[in-house]
């Protein structure tokens, strides 16, 4: 089967790494999919376009609204992929919350991350209940062999006599605001005044122009902080094992892909305390939970001076992943939804 998927691709992102770990297991199971940028495509008319031109069979989106809008009306089966920014952000505004309402009905079904997520939906749209399924994400890490600690520290204009004598803060995310990097830069920068080996980095795309010049402006008048571009895969994974901590300031989120990479990788989570995040932070045992940005700063300097709270929440961390974010596991539930868009009009998921 010919499928095509739509998904917000930009480079480095969340939903980029998803979207590439999805068309794999969609390939892995011997049909063709057609991965493309929804960002490219304003409107329904376009899409109708491109699924002649590439001769889909079925589709797939990420995200109900950014992507999921796109299919409807094309006369082909499709399934949905819940995105944070749907079930956080815009199931709040009138008009995308009924687009998305229209993309269930005509959507074969629709993936939610967590449970607490499947129940959200189902409040909102009480006639797609029944097509709501949970796969969390599947999660597989590759530190390259050939990372430079060294390099990288220089590259963030960090110095110390030695490498091992800088404690470095890892924050990744799309420079946007629901991300909020900014949240804890005052605490930490006060905190790096006091201890200067410590240090907190910012990593991630420039996703919204302008919050990234705020964010610009910031970083550059906050000592102990810093702001780097963001990295290939594989070089991100390196870094982490060297970090004290990844950490999560986020408003709000579906599934954090770098928490649980950081978590497989056995690096502790220091991550804000909202729902998407303790579906899957445990605090105390797989990672800590932080409800401002003084109580960041106190659990911070915990991790630095007790190394074996780290080594155990590593480990604590890297059990959960293995356990309910399993790579095969997410892989087989694909494989057996995308089956559901073959065949007639009346085939369900089941």
């Amino acid at each position: 089967m010919r499928l095509l998927f739509l998904a917000v691709l930009r480079p480095h992102t969340g939903n980029a790494v998803t979207a590439q770990r999805i068309r794999d297991h969609v390939e892995a199971a011997g049909h063709m999919c057609v991965l493309k940028d929804a960002l490219d495509y304003d409107s329904p008319s376009e899409v109708a376009e491109l699924i002649r031109a590439t001769d889909v069979e079925a589709a797939l989106a990420l995200h109900a609204y950014r992507a999921g809008r796109l299919l409807r009306g094309h006369g082909i089966p499709f399934g949905i992929i819940f995105g944070g920014t749907d079930l956080n952000e815009d199931v709040s505004q009138g008009e995308k919350h009924h687009v998305m309402g229209r993309v269930l009905e005509e959507a074969r079904f629709a993936v939610a991350f967590t449970e607490s997520m499947k129940a959200a939906a189902g409040l909102q749209w009480p006639h797609a209940k029944e097509k709501i399924y949970v796969q969390t994400q599947g999660i597989a890490t590759s530190p390259s062999a050939t990372f430079h600690w060294d390099t990288f520290l220089q590259h963030a204009e960090i110095t110390a006599p030695t490498a091992g004598d800088v404690h470095v803060f890892l924050l990744v995310c799309g420079l946007r605001q629901v991300k909020d990097p900014l949240y804890l830069v005052d605490a930490f920068s006060e905190w790096h005044q006091q201890e200067p080996s410590v240090y907190l980095v910012i990593m991630g795309p420039e996703v919204d122009p302008v919050f990234t010049r705020e964010v610009k402006a910031k970083v550059k008048s906050s000592a102990g902080v810093r702001l780097v571009r963001e990295m290939p895969q594989d070089d991100l994974h390196a870094a982490l094992k060297h970090c004290v901590a990844l950490v999560n300031s986020s408003v709000s989120e579906g599934m954090s892909a770098a928490i649980l990479e950081a978590m497989e990788l056995e690096v502790p989570v220091l991550a804000r305390n909202i729902p998407g995040n303790t579906a899957v932070v445990q605090h105390g045992a797989t990672g800590l939970l932080f409800s401002d940005p003084q109580e960041f700063v106190q659990l911070a300097k915990r991790l630095v001076s007790d190394p074996a709270l780290g080594r155990d929440l590593g480990a604590s961390g890297r059990a959960y992943v293995r356990t309910h974010h399993a790579w095969r596991a997410e892989r087989d539930t694909y494989q057996h939804l995308i089956q559901t868009l073959e065949g007639g009009a009346g085939h369900r998921a089941c």
